[in-house]
């Protein structure tokens, strides 16, 4: 059962000090952004590791994960090219070819020839890669909701378009030296 908003956690966390730390020893920063993006940023290295819990208790690691969830995602019969899964978790396409391999060792997905293409081939999930994955997803989203929960509904309501705008303002966004 997810925890009553109105007893989530409040108080001051790790950012607030360093922000603290920060206005006193450069007062003539602005450092309001830190606010949201260091916050983001111990949010992401805490998700990644509640999402490697959930897919280790499955037996899957973060990386098999994403090449099974891909292959699910594209529906029946749930089988993409290579070069498709390359480019739905942004690896290498020697990355792939090795994680493809140690994926058919598992009996979680096969190779197929591609029938448009005869020099082709398809990733195709298996009976038991798409166990492993749906298992895997349902416990990830169970506790990815209660964490959500956490959050009164006006929050949980604008937070994804919030958090949207700002990883579009970010993507492809050239750094500065």
């Amino acid at each position: 059962m997810a925890e009553d908003p109105s007893t989530a956690p409040t108080g001051e966390d790790d950012v607030d000090r360093i922000v603290a730390a920060w206005q006193r020893e450069r007062p003539d920063l602005d450092v309001e952004p830190l606010q949201v993006l260091s916050r983001i940023a111990r949010l992401a290295k805490q998700q990644a590791r509640l999402r490697d819990a959930a897919f280790a208790a499955h037996g899957l690691d973060s990386w098999e994960f994403d090449v099974l969830a891909a292959l699910r995602r594209a529906g029946d019969p749930y089988e993409l090219s290579p070069g498709q899964l390359v480019a739905e978790t942004l690896v290498t396409s020697g990355t792939m070819t090795t994680r493809v391999d140690r994926l058919i060792g598992r009996d979680l997905v096969r190779r197929r020839p591609d029938p448009r293409d005869r020099r082709g081939v398809l990733v195709q999930l298996t009976d038991t890669g798409r166990d492993a994955v749906d298992a895997a997803m349902s416990s990830l989203l169970d506790l990815e909701h209660e964490l959500v929960a956490t959050l009164n509904e006006r929050d949980r309501a604008g937070l994804p378009d919030a958090l949207r705008r700002l990883l579009l303002a970010s993507t492809d966004r050239p750094t500065r030296d």
